[in-house]
């Protein structure tokens, strides 16, 4: 049992009372009897878990202390992408620590996340105002992916049947790796090529797209408009990587004649964090709107006619069109774009302006200075990186070396060259000092540093920015600090987040994220670190990612992970590619089939794709299982070229499958791998291990299981846990060794080496404070309050599937078929009815139509599990009034849900029903109201009129 200062006592929502009380409810008792009747006894791990004792709080924020003082914060001028950035202070506490922002769900429930929408649409703005572009994605994962999914659309939108791809060899380093592990199963040729040196004929049409990175990873800025014209003219299309900050001075993408932009918006106020997460971009013509990968946020009415915000063409997703979908991209980086945003709006266009002047301007004294010292530049025109000719043999590791002890990372590029990149954070004193470790080598001293405004100008005239940006009164409005705060507050309370009420969905696993978790985020010694930092500064780092394989591995049974995948997509692409790359390596490159249960997540099909694989779908009995028979046939029938197969384990529809074993069996017999689909974890931890089950590879969703925040749809992180024989081909990085000296990897996922990093340091936390007992205690606490919420709903919405002993796993599905049979509720009505009662609807109509898949986790107590049951009885009450013809469903509770306030406030009031029913419906709302800002959002209208742009200012008030 927990000591009362254990911590587990906090994260588990329910009291020993509260869960003896559950318990009862159901007739057993004893969580462990529980367990037995829900979990098959042939998955139960026998194994004796070895996990770290659990600490409280005090002693996790002493260890977390220590372990950052392994981190060395040294002044990292690296670049490559990533640079050191001031987050004000004011968003760092109001939205970078601030629960209303950081717990929130992606916003698929419009009416409720209206502040996180208005937020990315200003992202939208921001981007497509900075590369001129007219439309523009809500964030992508980092900018090394971003330029892969731009490289899959200019493939899809391109007539040209050509089949290479140029990279320009100027590109970051970590792009052009992620681009090519991208493009070879696809069958793309991902070429890298020096632009300056092609002529204008790009071998008649084979070329189909090309990207070049602006300004390049050697500082250097080119004019790459005749460039451009020569793509076109052969059909080509142009992706260009782009520095936001940059931009502000120089001539956007879009007027180079560029077709998309790329980029990360890390330097907008996002710390480094050894890699991430950082949100990234993709803008491009409004012709292509509809091949725009990610999510992309559109202005709409409600059933007012009230200005609102909704994500738009959704049907692009991989939710919907599954192998066909434009992309596997489930999370964005909402909270980072969120951040970036806000940090734009806190400078404005003057201010991004001036820090990007003074940036330059430092640079370029930097620049005069070495070339005094005899270390010429090897370019004229630059914005904030140089690359510094060191000549003399092994001279330029040693200045690296000497830069280093005086606490300066510098790019050793090659045996002649350094690269250093200067930031926001670098002041005159900084500059002076590293020209002074440049003196000492050399027989010449430092005669002065000149800073004025006579220094020759290092950005060409031809290419300096005309154009205007973030002219919108959003990037103008909020100067003081005190209008900034209040705004920042204002915003956040239109949400529901998992700081109002619980957030029940299905698959999503939200649970808490305690604040002693979170703090590690928040010192500078983890968020400030280049992730190609030397090793040396990042030992704490390193301490974390070790401690987190070897628990992760303990608790699956699987002998090495990978922290590389970003996201949960990431995860999945990159196992699958693991799995190809194992049959590659034994001769059997020709296995290309992949076998995916017919109720698999959208993001499964999606990957298989990306993998370079063919989906071939198995179907699912009448209890929502795996058909056996199905599955068994079709391995069989395409035993010669069986890759894997895909299940999500417990199954989608939330019940513990006994047939697993026999599942992975048969996969096994016919020569193919096993990929388990992680979301459904939460169920699994401490209980059963799945490498003993018969999985090869396994993503696990440290947002979900692992209480990660969800970030209002981003961060994510998916790392990937493999069998011993996997472990050869796990990710690589092109400048850092990460994948454990294995001999084969498949290539680069993303940008950086350990994905985002800055946010592992939570799952650590996470298990740490819980140790052996809590994380089992969690999962089995988990299981007793999605079938206490079965047990209340069943007698008013049936549970559609259930276990062999009438148990359901930790979700539950309810059916809502036979309401709208009978008087045409439909599930939607409910989820809208739900934010009147304060709550954010459940996953709906997946994977059943018409069906709530429900997820309450273990962090919700039983008050409020009850009050939330209590909601949904109490609707179910409302659709009879429906039924029995007291109210009309065309002017019903439901139907006209949610009510916003603006009914409240108006003269007249027209609804056959009282308004305190329809804004009161129990004294609890009545003493916690949720006041939705607008009324249901009108989806249709926002697609047929897309807008995916600012309105004017009048409109948000």
């Amino acid at each position: 049992m927990p000591r009362a200062d254990d911590f587990t006592v906090r994260h588990i929502g329910s009291n020993a009372e509260q869960i003896a009380a559950m318990l009862d409810t159901l007739g057993v008792a004893s969580l462990d009897e529980l367990v037995e009747q829900t979990v098959p006894a042939s998955i139960q791990s026998r194994h004796r878990f070895h996990l770290p004792e659990a600490l409280d709080e005090n002693r996790l924020n002493k260890l977390s202390r220590l372990v950052a003082g392994d981190n060395i914060s040294a002044i990292s001028l690296i670049g490559l992408g990533y640079y050191g950035t001031v987050t004000p202070p004011v968003i760092r506490r109001n939205v970078m620590e601030n629960p209303d922002w950081y717990t929130a769900y992606t916003p698929y429930q419009p009416e409720v996340s209206q502040a996180r929408l208005e937020v990315l649409l200003s992202f939208q703005q921001m981007i497509m105002d900075l590369t001129g572009m007219e439309i523009a994605n809500a964030s992508l994962l980092d900018e090394a992916t971003a330029a892969a999914e731009a490289m899959m659309m200019a493939r899809r939108v391109n007539k040209n049947p050509g089949n290479r791809f140029l990279l320009d060899r100027d590109c970051l380093p970590q792009t052009i790796a992620v681009v090519q592990t991208r493009a070879r199963p696809l069958g793309i040729d991902a070429v890298v090529v020096d632009m300056d040196d092609l002529g204008s004929d790009f071998a008649g049409g084979e070329c189909f797209g090309a990207l070049v990175q602006y300004p390049g990873a050697s500082g250097a800025i080119r004019d790459y408009r005749n460039l451009i014209k020569n793509l076109h003219a052969n059909a080509a299309l142009v992706v260009m990587a782009a520095d936001p900050l940059a931009l502000t001075l120089l001539m956007p993408p879009a007027e180079l004649g560029a077709d998309i932009a790329v980029g990360t918006t890390q330097r907008f106020g996002v710390p480094m964090g050894f890699g991430g997460p950082h949100a990234a971009y993709l803008a491009t013509r409004a012709q292509y709107k509809r091949s725009l990968p990610g999510r992309l946020i559109g202005v709409s009415i409600d059933a007012n006619g009230k200005r609102a915000y909704r994500m738009a063409l959704q049907t692009r997703e991989q939710h919907i069109r599954r192998d066909k979908a434009t992309s596997n991209i489930c999370t964005a980086q909402v909270l980072l774009a969120v951040m970036a945003t806000f940090y734009a709006q806190y400078h404005g266009p003057e201010g991004l302006i001036r820090i990007a002047k003074r940036v330059n301007r430092l640079t370029r004294a930097l620049a005069d200075g070495l070339t005094r010292l005899g270390f010429p530049v090897a370019h004229s025109h630059f914005f904030d990186t140089l690359t510094v000719r060191v000549p003399g043999r092994g001279r330029a590791r040693h200045l690296r070396d000497k830069a280093e002890q005086a606490r300066y990372n510098l790019r050793l590029i090659d045996a002649d060259h350094l690269g250093i990149s200067l930031d926001e954070t670098i002041s005159r004193d900084k500059v002076a000092e590293l020209l002074h470790v440049f003196a000492a080598t050399t027989a010449h001293e430092v005669s002065g540093v000149i800073f004025d405004k006579d220094l020759e100008k290092s950005i060409p005239a031809e290419l300096t920015r005309r154009s205007r940006f973030l002219e919108h009164p959003h990037f103008h409005r909020y100067r003081s600090e005190t209008e900034f705060m209040r705004y920042l507050r204002k915003t956040a309370s239109k949400d529901i987040t998992l700081s109002r009420s619980m957030i029940a969905l299905g698959s999503c696993t939200m649970k808490l994220n305690a604040a002693s978790e979170m703090e590690p985020i928040s010192n500078p010694l983890f968020a400030h670190i280049h992730p190609f930092a030397p090793a040396k500064h990042a030992r704490g780092y390193h301490r974390i990612i070790n401690k987190l394989d070897t628990m992760l591995c303990e608790l699956t049974g699987f002998a090495g992970f990978s922290f590389q995948p970003n996201a949960g997509s990431q995860g999945e692409y990159a196992g699958l590619l693991c799995i190809r790359a194992y049959h590659n390596a034994r001769g059997q490159g020709e296995r290309n089939i992949c076998l995916i249960p017919a109720s698999a997540h959208g993001t499964n099909p999606a990957s298989a794709v990306l993998a370079g694989l063919e989906v071939v779908v198995v179907q699912c009995d009448r209890d929502g299982n795996i058909d056996v028979d199905d599955l068994a046939a079709k391995a069989k029938e395409h035993a010669a070229h069986l890759a894997a197969a895909m299940v999500t384990y417990p199954s989608t529809h939330g019940v513990f499958e006994e047939g697993i074993r026999r599942i992975c069996e048969i996969v096994h017999a016919h020569g193919g791998q096993v990929y388990m689909d992680g979301a459904n974890m939460n169920a699994m931890v401490g209980i059963c291990r799945p490498a003993e089950i018969g999985a090869d590879v396994m993503h696990l969703n440290l947002h979900k299981t692992f209480a990660i925040p969800h970030g209002g749809g981003g961060p994510g992180m998916g790392p990937i846990g493999v069998a011993k024989h996997l472990t050869p081909f796990l990710p690589d990085h092109p400048l850092v060794s990460c994948n454990r000296g294995g001999s084969d990897p498949i290539g680069t996922v993303s940008a950086a080496p350990w994905g985002s990093p800055l946010i592992l340091p939570i799952s650590w936390a996470y298990m740490r404070l819980l140790g052996e007992y809590g994380l089992k205690r969690a999962t089995k606490v988990a299981i007793l309050n999605a079938n206490y919420i079965a047990h209340r709903l069943d007698p008013h919405y049936p549970v559609v599937y259930k276990g062999g002993n009438g148990r359901v796993a930790h979700e539950c599905v309810v059916s809502l078929a036979a309401i709208k049979a009978a008087c045409g509720v439909t599930v939607e009505d409910v989820a809208k009815r739900l934010i009147d009662y304060g709550y954010h609807a459940p996953t709906m109509s997946w994977p059943v139509p018409e069906s709530l898949m429900i997820e309450p986790t273990e962090s919700e107590s039983q008050a409020e599990i009850d009050r939330f049951c209590d909601a949904l009885i109490s609707i179910r009450e409302e659709i009879r009034e429906i039924e029995t013809g007291t109210y009309q469903l065309e002017n019903s509770l439901l139907t006209n849900a949610p009510h916003s306030y603006h009914l409240l406030v108006g003269d007249e009031w027209d609804m056959p029903y009282s308004r305190r029913r329809a804004f009161f419906p129990t004294a609890e709302v009545e003493m916690n109201k949720y006041w939705p800002p607008v009324g249901r959002v009108d989806n249709v209208y926002g697609d047929k009129n897309l807008i995916c742009h600012c309105p004017p200012l009048s409109d948000y008030e």
